[in-house]
């Protein structure tokens, strides 16, 4: 009911609706009225309410409620089914163990605050309460294990380009799976899978970004798009934008193959012809990137004119 009590005030979003409206128009009592705005205002929502005029909805939350962003969503499968915590240990956990049980392709579990947030490497992630976007996304992508780096490079691609549309800053993308706006991190991406030698039984992303975070609470060369920005970026538009993005980009990938995502991950990459140093499996590999291959491996050429293929690691910007 407070979600159908909203839609009214979104349809008339400048205009008092009186108590006898929303009466006839949701078929409930005044009383229940009153009872389901003290319950929105509990949610954070702020209403006026003047006697012979009625309410009138002044402000909303930044809050990712499933029923601020679905009624957004121009999406077949992604974040059609939104599962909502304040407070979780790891949304990527919780995604992980429903996928287990069965739940289907695009479900997402979304929080306002993770107190065990996780990064590649068991790196912890800072995921303070309302300042950014934590969530994770269940696919099931027809595809061998060994294909399955690239929906990591398809869910950079799609992270870049939602955060371009929302905020006046460029995002670009730093192999494999980190975001950067003026060379500091923004944002990630942990994908987990749960897979057979030949199928992928289903994957999980997930992401984080800093939207509105503190810098006393953010690790060292890290940002949030408010700091770069210089302005209020609403996170539950943020997300339908993400949303949409990865739906578009993951049903292109399914379609037409990598191609297409490649060449925008090219176009948003601020790794290839640049000097890095890779680290995977306890070796130091450095050189020039040169550009990624149809596997999503990073092609690195070698000082002494050999070339190198990562397809996992930690890599560092040289110059």
């Amino acid at each position: 009911m407070e979600e159908k009590i909203l839609k009214l005030f979104k349809k008339k979003p400048d205009n008092y609706l009186s108590g006898e409206q929303i009466s006839k128009l949701l078929n409930i009592t005044r009383s229940a009225i009153w009872k389901h705005i003290e319950k929105l205002r509990a949610l954070g929502y702020e209403f006026d309410a003047v006697p012979h005029l009625g309410y009138r909805l002044r402000k909303r939350p930044d809050k990712l409620y499933p029923f601020e962003i679905s009624p957004m969503l121009k999406t077949r499968i992604i974040g059609k089914e939104l599962i909502y915590h304040d407070i979780v240990g790891s949304t990527n956990t919780v995604a992980y163990n429903l996928a287990k049980s069965g739940a289907k392709e695009g479900v997402v579990v979304i929080a306002e605050k993770q107190t065990k947030g996780r990064g590649r490497l068991s790196r912890a992630w800072s995921s303070p309460k309302e300042k950014g976007v934590y969530l994770s996304v269940i696919l099931r992508p027809k595809m061998t294990p060994f294909k399955a780096p690239v929906m990591t490079l398809m869910a950079a691609v799609s992270l870049a380009q939602a955060i371009r549309e929302n905020a006046d800053v460029r995002a670009f993308i730093k192999w494999p799976n980190d975001i950067l706006i003026n060379g500091k991190k923004v944002a990630g991406i942990l994908t987990e899978m749960e897979a057979e030698a030949d199928s992928v039984k289903f994957l999980i992303l997930g992401i984080g970004i800093n939207v509105a975070t503190k810098d006393s609470e953010l690790p060292r060369g890290a940002t949030s798009i408010m700091r770069e920005a210089g302005d209020f970026v609403a996170r539950p538009t943020l997300v339908k934008a993400l949303f949409e993005r990865l739906e578009r980009n993951y049903l292109l990938i399914q379609k037409e193959g990598f191609l297409p995502i490649r060449m925008e991950w090219r176009n948003l990459s601020v790794t290839l012809g640049r000097r890095v140093r890779a680290t995977c499996m306890r070796k130091a590999i450095e050189g020039e990137a040169v550009d990624i291959d149809s596997d999503g491996a990073l092609k690195i050429r070698l000082d002494n004119g050999f070339y190198e293929r990562v397809m996992a690691g930690d890599l560092a910007l040289l110059r």
